[in-house]
């Protein structure tokens, strides 16, 4: 299908454009620096271009809270080590209270979980919960450079905390509570943290899960720890040897100091999903961070602050690390922590109606179960403040587009991709563009994104491996215990020397929107052709049979290549032979015959990584093979139990 004959799912209304933040920025150049452009894509254009003159024009139109400028923007030098700001001294959390000053009454948090109900906490009380935190820290020795961790869910507390350790200049580093022991302590121990913030236990699905015996075998595990700091969430009346008391440390008094940093002092240790091998230790700076979060979230993603904005997630995610960057552009943030399927799929359509929420972001694999479970939200929920559904952590299908068009009308669908690995989105929304169904609608401004082949061409309309050419403020500093900087660059720039490969196939589209096809490293390569798994997945699970698939290319040594197509059915052992014939014939029509599967196999589950992404890579390792211990880290899993399967499907499969 040409260009001219794509047909928007979705176009912004005149009004909404020139209501939109992305509109106001472009009239603001063109007043206060002559600029003019006529579409997004020669703004971008003109972003990637100029990188300087860009970043500096973010820094003065989101008024950049900081004690000291800048000397210079950017040092010229490229990539890996860019140094950014030089000479400006400032605090992310400075910029978070610059809002509702005169209506310190205004909800910063509303939030609801399995243990709790509907809670509001204000922009003052935030203030005043955030002070004590940092005053407490503070007077126990807590200084800038120091790792403190959080065990912490996603809730109010959650949040608090950060915000205090930034304001002190403390590194921040968060696990969920449902991530298992060995997990955890692959990542906290790697950082030597000095402090523990922690809570007793969770409600998940409606099951109770009392975790004080894993954090007191934690605490022995991590020897660099001075204090633990424990919320009784699970049990009020719990209590660990040793530790200090949330509700006490919060009786502490003062004023708020915000410690005047460097542009690149490290804000916050995240890290790789870790299925295999030891986690990364990605270590993001306190400026960068601040810049693509304003940019991100109040240009592409449209939010200020009279909206109230939801990405539901665990604090394991990246996407918590978006999440609470919505308070840093005015907006209230919904947290909810709990099963987003309990009692039923309508919880978090409830949640939002009862917030008022305008924006509701998921991962893709959430609204591909509503559709599934054909449930419909507007049915379920008053659902008239929401104007925009955001989707990202796989590619959201076509289908998924529509169906979230059909069931909420006019809504933009912000569909994103990026990574823990830059705390952004390389791809994804802008308020004044068409919506594709089954497109990212805009590479993001200053972020150079193109399709290369493998000689490092630019390849256009065409998929290619994601590489971004110059560099940008969210970039990692550098890996915790990397002090060569060997493990960054083997991650990023061995294949493109001075360039970035994130490791996806995307193309880039005619209208300049982006189509991501899944991993590069796990891609299908059948008699010469490459195929992302995405395109394999958007053709299965369009099935009304399929709720879930998973597929691997097995090339065994000195055997023919062998691709298992793996799919979770809607009624267990209905995989006739009828269902088989119409998967494999759906594929070979409507994608390529070379990559039908050898063998379609029902299973009970595809096993995801906590934050919902499926494994190919480890299960294709497994499958070859390879040991579990070395394949696959069940701890780093959402659902360990389902490796069962495959380890049984590998034995049997090698002794042919």
């Amino acid at each position: 299908m040409s260009d001219a004959q794509v047909q928007p799912l979705w176009t912004p209304s005149q009004e909404r454009v020139e209501n939109s933040r992305m509109y106001q920025y472009m009239r603001w150049l063109e007043e206060h620096k002559g600029l003019r452009f006529d579409d997004y894509n020669a703004l971008w254009q003109w972003s990637v271009d100029n990188l300087e003159d860009f970043w500096a024009s973010i820094w003065e139109y989101f008024d950049i809270a900081h004690s000291r400028p800048w000397s210079r923007v950017l040092d010229g030098k490229g990539m890996p080590g860019t140094k950014w700001f030089e000479g400006a001294r400032l605090n992310l959390a400075e910029q978070l209270f610059r809002f509702r000053q005169e209506d310190p009454e205004h909800p910063a948090i509303l939030s609801r979980s399995e243990l709790r109900g509907l809670e509001s906490l204000s922009w003052g009380e935030l203030r005043q919960q955030v002070a004590a935190l940092s005053n407490a820290l503070r007077a126990r020795g807590v200084k800038p450079g120091d790792r403190v961790v959080a065990y912490m869910p996603n809730i109010p507390e959650t949040v608090v905390a950060f915000f205090a350790c930034a304001s002190i200049g403390a590194i921040w580093s968060s696990c969920s509570p449902d991530m298992g022991t060995s997990s955890v302590l692959d990542r906290f121990r790697q950082i030597d943290p000095k402090v523990l913030i922690t809570v007793d236990g969770y409600r998940y699905g409606g099951k109770d899960y009392d975790r004080l015996e894993v954090i007191d075998g934690m605490r022995e595990d991590l020897p660099t720890l001075e204090h633990t700091i424990l919320l009784p969430y699970l049990n009020q009346n719990a209590s660990l040897p040793g530790a200090l008391f949330w509700k006490d440390l919060l009786q502490e008094n003062g004023e708020i100091t915000f410690e005047q940093l460097p542009f690149d002092h490290p804000l916050w240790v995240v890290y790789s999903s870790g299925t295999t091998g030891l986690p990364k230790p990605i270590v993001h700076g306190q400026g960068g961070t601040l810049l693509e979060t304003v940019k991100g979230h109040a240009l592409h993603l449209d939010l200020g602050p009279e909206d109230r904005f939801m990405w539901f997630t665990t604090t394991g995610w990246i996407m918590w690390n978006s999440q609470i960057g919505g308070l840093l552009v005015g907006s209230t943030i919904c947290l909810y922590d709990g099963n987003p399927g309990h009692p039923d799929l309508g919880t978090l359509w409830r949640f939002a109606e009862e917030t008022g929420m305008t924006f509701f972001g998921a991962g893709a694999a959430y609204f591909t179960n509503c559709k599934k479970a054909e449930i419909e939200p507007a049915r379920m929920a008053k659902l008239d403040s929401l104007r925009s559904v955001g989707s990202t952590g796989s590619p959201l299908p076509e289908e998924g587009y529509r169906w979230i068009q059909d069931q909420l009308g006019d809504v933009l669908i912000a569909a994103i991709s990026g990574g823990t690995d830059v705390a952004a989105a390389f791809v994804g929304a802008c308020p004044i563009m068409p919506v594709i169904a089954g497109e990212m609608q805009a590479r993001g401004l200053g972020i150079a994104v193109h399709a290369l082949d493998d000689a490092g061409n630019p390849l256009d309309d065409e998929v290619g491996e994601l590489v971004v050419t110059r560099p940008m403020p969210s970039m990692p500093l550098y890996f915790w215990n990397d002090a060569d900087g060997k493990r960054m660059h083997e991650s990023y720039f061995d294949m493109y020397p001075g360039l970035w490969r994130h490791g996806d196939w995307i193309r880039i589209t005619p209208r300049g929107g982006a189509v991501i096809y899944g991993r590069s490293d796990t891609t299908i390569n059948r008699h010469g052709i490459r195929m992302g798994t995405a395109e394999i997945y958007r053709v299965v699970e369009e099935f009304p049979e399929v709720l879930d698939s998973l597929v691997v290319d097995l090339e065994y040594l000195g055997r023919e290549s062998y691709m298992p197509l793996f799919v979770v059915l809607r009624q267990a052992g209905s995989l006739d032979d009828d269902l088989q014939r119409r998967l494999c014939n759906a594929i070979r029509t409507e994608l390529s015959a070379r990559h039908v599967p050898n063998e379609v196999v029902a299973v009970p589950e595809v096993p995801r990584t906590l934050t919902g992404k499926k494994m190919e890579l480890p299960i294709k390792k497994l499958l070859l093979g390879m040991p579990l211990e070395k394949a696959a880290n069940p701890d780093a899993m959402a659902n360990p139990d389902s490796l069962k399967f495959y380890m049984d499907f590998a034995a049997r499969r090698l002794k042919t």
